[in-house]
């Protein structure tokens, strides 16, 4: 296969994975990457895609592991490398997927950062309601906290789907999976303004149907919230991200006694050991507590006397 055609391959590719559904554009970029890589390693061993074989494929995992990448690069490299597998199967380059038999190396998921009740307080309470945007602001970081949202579910939104009177949001997530997920009295209040005093005056005459509008009165996206968090969080002298409250709010849950099915329920996590990972900074926190309180019982090896 020429180089005209493996690019044109991985054009289609790209555009294959874009239009899928769970697919978003920071995805598909990066397997797009991971697949030029895949196809220049086979331009440089002589192979031709259409002859690669499994044996081939572990070559090229071994090699990839040779040059100094981590382990989470490694394992997106190489799910990227499945995934077009099953498009040359579908295009009828390959009889099957030869990528099925490499194995994603088992990265060990991090333990999220969370801010304590008393910090996300601090962090709301010091962004400036004086003003019109500043009464957005606090909503929507109020309605991410107390949610538990995704930035994009944030931004997507839309007005009906927000039930002000019963306190509850329709949410839709990955996957176009729908979730029912209630807000307290705090999110009511500041929603309320914002929805009464502010939204009118910056949608005017326009008909849109997003909650969140920034100033031009068009639904504001992912970057208008992640600029706007990175300057209360500086003005706040908190060190955090947006998925920050995302990850507070599934902690403070559990916390407070929520049980975890109803938590991967609320966050709308496919999977239950996603949601497993918030337990571990639970666990954490008492080992913390148990050591400031009881500082003689640290793990330490016991002399004998």
């Amino acid at each position: 296969m020429s180089d005209e055609s493996d690019a044109e391959l991985l054009e289609q590719f790209y555009s294959d994975l874009m239009l899928a559904e769970r697919n978003r554009k920071l995805t598909a970029s990066t397997y797009r990457f991971s697949v030029e890589i895949f196809l220049e390693w086979l331009k440089e061993k002589n192979i031709i895609l259409q002859a690669a074989t499994a044996k081939d494929l572990i070559f090229y995992s071994v090699w990839r592991k040779t040059t100094g990448i981590s382990e989470i690069t490694l394992a997106k490299d190489l799910s990227a490398i499945r995934s077009f597998g099953e498009f040359l199967v579908r295009e009828k380059i390959w009889s099957e997927n030869f990528a099925l038999v490499l194995e994603r190396p088992k990265v060990p998921r991090p333990i999220p950062a969370v801010l304590t009740r008393t910090e996300i307080e601090h962090l709301l309470e010091s962004i400036d309601v004086s003003t019109p945007l500043g009464i957005r602001d606090r909503a929507i970081f109020e309605l991410i906290y107390s949610c538990g949202l995704r930035i994009s579910e944030c931004c997507d939104l839309k007005t009906v789907n927000l039930h002000m009177h019963e306190m509850f949001v329709l949410v839709k997530g990955k996957g176009g999976k729908e979730r029912v997920i209630p807000f307290g009295a705090e999110a009511r209040s500041i929603l309320t303004e914002y929805l009464n005093s502010v939204r009118p005056s910056l949608v005017k005459s326009r008909n849109v149907a997003e909650v969140f509008v920034n100033y031009r009165g068009e639904p504001i996206s992912r970057k208008g919230i992640w600029k706007k968090f990175k300057e209360i969080q500086v003005a706040a002298g908190i060190n955090a991200k947006v998925h920050t409250l995302r990850h507070s709010f599934a902690t403070h849950l559990l916390e407070g006694g929520a049980d975890l099915l109803s938590v991967q329920e609320l966050l709308g996590h496919s999977d239950l050991a996603t949601t497993q990972i918030y337990t571990h900074i639970t666990d954490r926190q008492l080992e913390e507590a148990h050591h400031k309180y009881f500082p003689a019982h640290k793990h330490a090896a016991i002399k004998d006397e």
